[in-house]
């Protein structure tokens, strides 16, 4: 959290950033920006069209983070008002009790400047000071695809999670808090007289209460969870060219060129970018509302990977997994894992910044998946016969 930022009542939040564990480190670089006649694409989904755009206001290389925190049983939760809420599982996996273990990495990669930003926290009760009465254990994820400079990603950053916990259906119902909140935080950037409101970030957010997991995007951002080895998208990259975004687009007057929203932006949706909106609280073609997904974590969902494009560009969901998983077999350790994920899209030469985040849910390392071996069958003679015979008679 930037400094002097607070929560009002009922919650407290500590007076840190919320990437209090990350690291930034400034570095020079003969990558020069690119400028409006040449148009192209800036590796964050806007293609340049000023030659004196602004710099970030911060530039950053690396950026690694690394914490745990173990989770209780989840309890039960109902609602009067007969909306549709997150509520804790009931199936035959009730006693198990997921470990949060995360790592980040955060690099530049061949761009000039760094524009992402992510946040790991994974004992958010402790870190809201919540009272003993919070109904449950929980942790909060976040990664923010910036472009036009780093004044969204940061606001939207520094902020997403004050809005989700002020709101009044938090916790009883998370789902429409964080609807609400990605709103509200894409307002009040609007209303930010010291930042480039024509800044953008995407925004990937990940808030887990007990055994249930919320999953919310807007943009390319993409979360994919690891189960036994096999690959689960969680989250809908959200690309003009999408049909579903095409359509949304187009029924709000905008229109889809060359794969960009309006011949602009590279995303369908964004927080930000306000000189692409309308007035506010009208329906644009460029939309901050996120998509949601639930998922009940089980035994079998191993870890979470929630990365930008600069990782999805490269490389497919299913070779991120397999990549992971053989790295965490190999020394459990989730922020060596996400250095390996940015370092291969890095030899895969990628465009963009890369920022990675690698959530565990076991103190244990993946267990070797053993194919049982299969019983060769053979086929007797009176069989082959009658085989024979169905064949010549069709």
């Amino acid at each position: 959290m930037a400094a002097g930022a607070e929560f009002s009542p009922p919650y407290a939040i500590l007076e840190s950033s919320l990437n209090s564990n990350s690291k930034d480190n400034n570095s020079n670089t003969n990558v020069g920006p690119k400028l409006k006649g040449e148009n192209l694409d800036d590796g964050d989904g806007v293609l340049n069209q000023t030659s004196n755009a602004k710099p970030p206001r911060h530039i950053s290389l690396v950026r690694h983070s690394m914490s745990s925190f173990a989770l209780c049983a989840p309890a039960d939760s109902d609602r009067d008002d007969g909306s549709v809420c997150s509520k804790a599982p009931s199936d035959g996996n009730s006693g198990f009790q997921p470990v949060f273990r995360s790592g980040s990495c955060a690099e530049r990669g061949p761009k000039q400047y760094m524009e992402d930003e992510h946040v790991c926290i994974d004992n958010l009760p402790r870190h809201l000071h919540a009272p003993d009465n919070f109904p449950s254990h929980g942790a909060f994820y976040g990664v923010f695809d910036g472009h036009g400079g780093t004044d969204a990603a940061s606001f939207v950053c520094n902020n997403i999670l004050k809005y989700i916990v002020e709101d009044p259906h938090f916790p009883s119902c998370a789902e429409k808090a964080i609807r609400s909140a990605f709103v509200k935080a894409d307002y009040a950037f609007a209303d930010s007289s010291a930042l480039d409101i024509s800044s953008g970030t995407t925004a990937l957010t990940v808030l887990i209460f007990e055994r249930t997991m919320l999953i919310a995007n807007a943009g390319d951002c993409r979360a994919v969870l690891g189960k036994r080895g096999r690959a689960v998208e969680l989250s809908k990259d959200h690309k003009p060219n999408c049909s579903s975004e095409k359509l949304r687009i187009e029924k709000l007057g905008g229109v889809v060129y060359d794969g960009y929203l309006n011949g602009q932006l590279s995303v369908a949706r964004a927080l930000g970018d306000w000189h692409m909106k309308g007035p506010k609280g009208s329906a644009f073609p460029l939309s901050s509302e996120p998509e949601l997904q639930e998922t009940i974590l089980t035994e079998d969902d191993e870890f979470l990977l929630l990365a930008c494009d600069g990782l999805w560009d490269v490389m497919s969901s299913q070779c991120a997994v397999t990549i992971a998983r053989r790295e965490l077999m190999a020394h459990n350790d989730p922020e060596r894992c996400s250095r390996e994920l940015v370092r291969e899209a890095l030899k895969r030469n990628t465009c963009d910044n890369l920022t990675v985040i690698v959530v565990c849910f076991s103190s244990d390392p993946p267990p070797r998946i053993e194919i049982p071996p299969t019983r060769r069958r053979s086929i007797s003679a009176e069989g082959l016969n009658l085989l024979k015979g169905v064949l010549d008679g069709i």
